[in-house]
């Protein structure tokens, strides 16, 4: 099993998680700020069972399991946070189990112009790695500051955008009825080192009436049932990264469906070698601080 693509794909799920909910108030401008202005911002906690939903290549995988819990909360005014973890069990199916644990808090103002993250993974009984740093946009570029796994001060094309506004991008996309998105991002993953050339895919609009062939709790709750949402998928290239023959492999991708207020449902995460599937469980906006209002 890659473990290398395992932690990095977590912590950019992590990342998509918290600038899903965060995107429907991000302050834009011109055309985007038109497209996603409209359904107000929720704050939720929402946990996700997951479980294999296919095993090819290379790799042997007989089961998995897991769940993600996921919460955010903030506001224009006060940038947004979120908390993310993930716990996962791995089978090969010859007596190997892989265990990892991985809890992420991030925080991005509202105008994308800084990003703190925090990441600790631990895999079976391995030492707990840990990704510490702030990165802050600042004219054509921005500079990332590490303090885990070790000190470093380094920069970034200044083109790239934080999650947030890579989900903001989508969803202004969707609502002008665009079918791809192309997007540099960086999100602190791996070793808070990478850049990401991603690539999105949007699918057509599910209006709110529409009949549902897979229910939740996102689909059934009294704030989104009338809402619209989009299946997306965002695959994730490794910037710096060969090509082979002259096409390049994503290193992994995601698949949701994404409602216009930011909340996300059916997860697919796709490995290459295998394939995870998020089914949500529990939709809460009851336990989640409210934003204060800007003064």
């Amino acid at each position: 099993m890659r473990h290398h693509f395992h932690r990095s794909a977590l912590w950019l799920w992590s990342g998509f998680l918290a600038a899903t909910v965060a995107a429907a108030f991000l302050p834009t401008s011109g055309d985007a700020a038109h497209a996603a202005a409209g359904v107000p911002f929720l704050s939720h906690q929402a946990l996700y069972n997951l479980s294999l939903a296919k095993s090819r290549g290379s790799t042997s995988l007989d089961s998995a399991r897991g769940r993600i819990l996921y919460k955010f909360s903030g506001s224009t005014c006060e940038g947004y946070t979120s908390d993310f973890r993930q716990v996962s069990e791995m089978d090969n199916g010859e007596g190997k189990t892989t265990l990892s644990d991985m809890q992420s808090t991030s925080w991005e103002d509202a105008e994308g112009r800084t990003y703190r993250f925090k990441i600790m993974t631990r895999m079976n009984d391995d030492d707990q790695s840990e990704v510490d740093g702030v990165a802050e946009r600042t004219g054509d570029k921005i500079t990332v500051k590490l303090k885990r796994p070790s000190t470093k001060t380094f920069t970034v094309d200044g083109k790239a955008v934080f999650p947030t506004e890579q989900i903001q991008r989508i969803i202004a996309a969707a609502k002008e009825g665009k079918s791809m998105l192309e997007l540099t991002v960086y999100d602190g993953a791996d070793n808070g080192e990478k850049v990401y050339n991603t690539f999105s895919v949007i699918g057509k609009p599910i209006r709110g009436e529409a009949t549902r062939s897979s229910p939740d709790p996102s689909t059934t709750h009294s704030q989104m049932k009338t809402l619209t949402r989009w299946p997306v998928t965002v695959s994730y290239y490794e910037r710096d990264a060969a090509r082979t023959g002259g096409e390049q492999i994503p290193n992994y991708s995601m698949s949701f469906e994404l409602f216009e207020d930011g909340v996300s449902r059916a997860l697919v995460l796709d490995y290459n070698d295998f394939v995870i599937s998020g089914t949500m469980d529990k939709f809460d906006v009851s336990d989640v601080r409210s934003a204060r209002p800007c003064k």
